[in-house]
């Protein structure tokens, strides 16, 4: 009879840009994608590991990307205060081998996608081109400060993208989202005009 050892969790806490976002990286996948969670009912709904997060006073918003969990707090704590409580307090979940994301939240997040997606003609290719700039220069940069930029609309030459995880609220994102990514599409999409951020 053969036994398995289980690998133990390694786990270790990473700055943000965002000072009321801490990122805990581990050393094991916890979920191949981005799940958001901006408040108690969608995480109740989709994320066993955010609900559970959701039940501490301290918690405001919980990113899951693969081997990383992104902490907003809420601004009435300190960081020294539950950082360290945080950290035991995943390790022990993410050792239980409780789950992480509900079966089904990737279909139903291509299905949000979709309902506040239309778009024919000339505007169909910029959103094309636009989404394709996001995925290859903008999403790997801001997934190592812990958070995410989601495309959100296209109108007129206006962008709207949405801020999550350690982006959302972040006193440096409008700054990456001006100067970074904005010029970077009005280079390369000659009809952006503007783009425009929504917290997540």
């Amino acid at each position: 009879m053969s036994t398995t050892t289980k690998s133990p969790v390694m786990l270790y806490t990473e700055q943000t840009p965002n000072p009321e976002s801490l990122k805990y990286v581990t050393n094991k996948m916890l979920f191949q994608g981005t799940a958001d969670f901006m408040d108690e009912e969608t995480a109740i709904e989709w994320s066993p590991l955010a609900a559970d997060l959701f039940s501490l006073p301290y918690v405001k918003g919980v990113y899951i990307c693969n081997n990383f969990v992104t902490v907003t707090k809420e601004l009435n704590y300190a960081w020294e205060d539950v950082m360290l409580n945080l950290k035991s307090y995943l390790k022990e979940y993410i050792e239980s081998g409780k789950g992480i994301i509900n079966e089904g939240y990737e279909e139903a997040k291509k299905q949000w996608e979709m309902e506040a997606e239309e778009y024919s003609g000339d505007d169909a290719d910029i959103v094309v081109k636009i989404k394709d700039m996001i995925q290859t220069y903008v999403k790997p940069a801001v997934e190592m400060d812990g958070g995410n930029i989601e495309f959100k609309a296209y109108e007129d030459g206006v962008v709207t993208l949405v801020m999550q995880g350690a982006c959302s609220g972040c006193p440096s994102s409008t700054v990456t989202l001006k100067a970074g990514i904005e010029g970077m599409l009005k280079r390369m999409v000659p009809q952006v005009k503007e783009v425009v951020a929504e917290m997540g």
